[in-house]
């Protein structure tokens, strides 16, 4: 019996996936649970409707976030901060501090959970900052720091 699934499950797969499953597992326990449908005519159609909707808002979202990246690998974002003698700053710039000097100096508000940053921004200089915008799509980001006198 061909079923469509409502809910994700780890041993059919994903959402919306039409799988050939036995007629009892889906009557007794696929539908009664409500993790699949059967798959009737008009429920195949809605299904593929709804994958294409989704894969027509997944390309969407990847070109945007190709766009943005394009974008972001032109900035430089310039910041200052206090230091020492021998270059290191009193302190670290992290991504939340990144992501409000973007977001001050080019308009642009990214989220600090996308800043692939490891370690916090420690000495003066350039420093080139990955920004991961999509499964796939990895802008990088120059931050340029300055001793602030």
């Amino acid at each position: 019996m061909k079923v469509i699934l409502i809910k994700d499950d780890k041993n059919l797969g994903k959402k919306n996936a039409i799988v050939d499953v036995n007629d009892g597992y889906a009557r007794n326990f696929l539908i009664p649970r409500s993790i699949a449908i059967e798959a009737t005519t008009a429920a195949l159609n809605e299904a593929k409707a709804k994958n294409k909707a989704m894969q027509y808002h997944k390309d969407h979202q990847l070109e945007e976030s190709k766009k943005m990246a394009d974008l972001l690998s032109t900035f430089t974002v310039k910041m200052t901060s206090k230091a020492g003698e021998n270059g290191k700053l009193f302190g670290s710039i992290t991504s939340q501090n990144v992501a409000d000097a973007l977001k001050a100096q080019y308009k642009k508000e990214i989220d600090k959970k996308k800043f692939n940053m490891p370690d916090a921004i420690k000495t003066l200089g350039e420093t080139e900052v990955e920004i991961k915008l999509y499964p796939g799509v990895v802008a990088k980001l120059k931050v340029k720091v300055e001793n602030d006198h």
